[in-house]
């Protein structure tokens, strides 16, 4: 078996260029997102290829080895053949299942969350087609590109495994907390990784000429630190006892950085946000509470990952608290439906026993106050879940003092986009059986070098300071939305006056329309204009958009037909941009700027004008030439990475 240590070192170079390039895949309209779906699509089709399977006959699906076990106990014998990613001797968490397309079970998906739906209603889900519909939330994107590469290169080469004996060993104290940022902290340290973002100097194609590329789409994944790569490197080349400390230690970190003590909270390793509230949900389903039944709450905002479990898991009913425009709850709604339901008993034998909410919106970037929900919840004998997945990037959440009994979050979103989540869950609390456990710790411990990507950006968030982080964001934020109030025609949804008394609730995502202008169509007019990768649509938040746009239920239910029965059609949504740690001001004027180019001048600070009249300068290229430089640029990525 061909195993040395320049196998690592191609690996390694071909995935630093899917980060150099990387965002969340499918619904993006930014250059980031077309090159991550190609790239993790081009995937299947490597494994179905490394197999000897006909990509006609079966897809392939990625999941971990929990997930592929319940798959393949819903197959029929001989319709699938799995692969993992532990067999080139990575430590990924990856397992592909190649299944034939006719094989694959009808009904409801076994886990429901982003990217399992189509479009949502009120008490109705038109799922997706396979292979969507069994890869719920965001893969592990770079861990799959990685995985492919391997047995890519293992295709060319004879079978290769990725051990280097050579390696220097190092402990997991090195590689979590040794790096070239040891001295810096708070604003200091901020800039640092601000410039240290993997990708930030990338260069696309626009209609202006080649110009670099400007994430604006933080909230749907984040790109990875330097520091963050460094140690999924060193992770790789560790020997299994390294990486089992590593695991050890990353649960230490996490424990400290929620106020979760362990000897309180059960931590549980998982491939994602989604996951990890299935796995909740799931864990509710199994108990029994006697001569009552049991009701979820949870709200209009939420985000398919924390409102579809809650449908598809048997054992309980769903009912939704109200939001105003803003993504505020009304806490005096709250309390009032807790006592209707558990003091009051006006619906019969029906408790409300979990209510499971966001701790920040992905739609209008809104932070409730968890403390207060969760005096009002606990008064009522429920307990509290907190879908943390848009929150731990910009704010801390303090499990013990907030009274949190389930917490799940994704690294993905915190500059560490290499495939691990969390589910916190408080002790004593029942659940699965000891091997159902096990199997389940062991399938998110696979991938040891996500959880020490895990890690190594909490640790330097936390050495950044989370004050320092909402300082910059509240700045930025306020500065973004005075610029998008001077763009004709525009209207922004949610708290949109720096002014306001709730502003300190208000986080670095804002969503928008244009006059006159498609939000599908404006997306890719400011990637295409200006190379901005922003996102359209529902967001996985299909409820409150519908909300927001005051969609009737008599559109709602034509668009449900019109869906069925024209699959490719776009339906109306909305225009969001998320900021992140790597964005600046002159991103902000760049957008408004490009705005105003689609809209009509814009009235602006002298400072961005000036970047709107050296744009000018520049020769322009026509549409057709830059969808050819675009494709280009997404065949040289490519050909970087898998070649």
């Amino acid at each position: 078996m061909n195993s040395f240590p320049g196998n690592f070192a191609e690996l390694e170079s071909g995935v630093r260029s899917a980060l150099e390039t990387y965002s969340n895949v499918h619904r993006g309209r930014g250059h980031y997102s077309i090159v991550t779906t190609h790239l993790f699509e081009q995937a299947r089709d490597i494994i179905l290829e490394y197999l000897g399977l006909d990509k006609r006959v079966y897809t392939v699906i990625f999941c971990t080895e929990a997930r592929a076990s319940v798959l393949r106990s819903n197959l029929e014998a001989g319709s699938c053949t799995i692969i993992s990613s532990h067999e080139t001797g990575l430590c990924l968490g990856v397992t592909a299942v190649a299944v034939k397309r006719k094989a694959l079970p009808k009904g409801l998906p076994y886990e429901a969350g982003g990217g399992t739906a189509n479009l949502i209603g009120p008490d109705w889900v038109m799922w997706a087609d396979a292979p969507g519909r069994f890869e719920a939330g965001t893969p592990a994107i770079i861990n799959i590109i990685a995985f492919a590469k391997a047995l890519r290169m293992s295709g060319k080469r004879g079978k290769i495994t990725f051990t280097d004996q050579a390696a220097e060993k190092l402990s997991a104290e090195e590689i979590l907390y040794t790096d070239d940022l040891v001295g810096y902290s708070g604003h200091e340290l901020l800039a640092r990784l601000r410039s240290s973002i993997i990708g930030l100097d990338t260069v696309v194609p626009t209609t202006e000429g080649s110009r670099p590329y400007i994430n604006l789409d933080n909230a749907a994944s984040t790109p990875a630190f330097e520091a963050v790569w460094d140690a999924v490197c060193k992770t790789l080349r560790q020997p299994l006892q390294v990486q089992k400390d590593i695991i050890r230690e990353v649960r230490s970190v996490c424990s400290g950085f929620l106020n979760a003590p362990q000897e309180e909270y059960e931590t549980i390793f998982t491939s994602n946000t989604t996951e990890a509230i299935n796995l909740a949900a799931d864990k509710l389903s199994r108990e029994t509470f006697t001569d009552t039944e049991t009701v979820i709450l949870n709200t209009y905002l939420e985000h398919s990952s924390n409102e579809l479990p809650w449908r598809i898991h048997q054992g309980f009913s769903h009912v939704r608290l109200g939001v105003d425009d803003e993504g505020m709850f009304d806490l005096e709604e709250l309390e009032a439906i807790m006592k209707a339901y558990n003091l009051d008993g006006r619906y019969g034998k029906k408790r409300i026993r979990l209510v499971a909410v966001s701790g920040a919106s992905n739609v209008l970037g809104s932070f409730n106050n968890l403390g207060e929900i969760s005096m009002i919840v606990h008064r009522y004998g429920a307990r509290l879940l907190v879908d943390a997945a848009q929150m731990l990037a910009h704010r801390k959440a303090d499990m013990q003092s907030a009274g949190i009994d389930y917490l799940a979050f994704s690294a993905h979103k915190m500059y560490a986009p290499f495939g691990t989540g969390m589910l916190v869950v408080r002790k004593g609390i029942p659940g699965f059986s000891p091997s159902e456990t096990q199997l389940i710790r062991s399938s998110g411990e696979e991938n040891a070098a996500g959880i020490a990507a895990l890690g190594k950006a909490i640790i330097l968030l936390q050495r950044v300071g989370f004050d320092v982080i909402l300082e910059e964001e509240q700045v930025l934020t306020a500065y973004t939305l005075r610029a998008l109030s001077q763009v004709p025609g525009l209207r922004v949804f949610g708290i949109k006056d720096p002014g306001s008394s709730r502003f300190s609730q208000k986080g670095g995502v804002i969503l928008f329309t244009l006059k006159g202008i498609l939000p599908t169509k404006l997306a890719k007019e400011l990637a295409i204009q200006g190379g901005i990768g922003v996102r359209s649509g529902c967001h996985c938040s299909h409820l409150m958009i519908k909300r927001l746009l005051h969609v009737p239920p008599a559109l709602e239910s034509f668009q449900r037909i019109l869906i069925t029965l024209f699959p490719a059609v776009t339906l109306p949504g909305l225009v969001r941009i998320s900021l992140g740690i790597e964005n600046t001001r002159e991103d902000i004027g760049k957008l408004v700027g490009t705005l105003g180019k689609i809209s009509g001048k814009p009235r602006l600070p002298s400072a961005d004008r000036n970047i709107i009249n050296k744009e000018k300068e520049r020769s322009p290229l026509s549409r057709a030439e830059v969808k050819q430089q675009m494709k280009e640029f997404v065949e040289t990525v490519s050909a970087r990475i898998f070649s």
